[in-house]
C-alpha cells in the first residue's frame, strides 16, 4: 500500500528519505489517476533498488500542489536526496509511465545526481 503524504509530513517522508521517492500527485476526480494508483505498487516492487512510492492528494494539499506548480494530473515527481531528479507530466497511461521510469532508471541515480 502506498503511503499517503501531506503538507505536514512531506519534508520528512520525501525530502529527507535516503531512498529515491516517486511522488504521485493525484485527485479523486481524475479518472487516469484512479487507474494508475493500483499499478504503482508494482513499479515499486520491480524497481532495481530501493524506491519509495508515495501519494499526495493535490486537492487536499494545495500548498504542495502550488509549490511544485502542477499543471495537470496525474503528475509524478522523482526525488532523490531532496532534489527533483525527474518530473513526469502528461502521462497517458501505465505503459507510458513505465517507459519513462525505465529511461530514468537506465540513466541511473547516483549520489551525484
Amino acid at each position: 500500500m502506498m503511503l499517503s503524504v501531506n503538507n505536514q509530513n512531506f519534508s520528512h517522508v520525501v525530502l529527507e528519505s535516503p531512498n529515491p521517492v516517486l511522488v504521485n500527485f493525484w485527485a479523486p476526480w481524475c479518472g487516469l489517476c484512479l487507474l494508475i494508483n493500483p499499478f504503482l505498487s508494482k513499479i515499486q516492487r520491480e524497481w532495481d533498488g530501493p524506491l519509495d512510492v508515495v501519494s499526495i492528494n493535490a486537492d487536499s494539499n494545495f500548498q504542495l500542489a502550488n509549490t511544485y506548480r502542477l499543471k495537470n494530473l496525474p503528475t509524478f515527481i522523482l526525488f532523490y536526496e531532496g532534489k527533483i531528479i525527474h518530473r513526469f507530466e502528461g502521462i497517458k497511461g501505465r505503459d507510458e509511465l513505465i517507459q519513462q521510469l525505465q529511461r530514468v532508471q537506465v540513466n541511473g541515480l547516483s549520489k551525484s545526481a
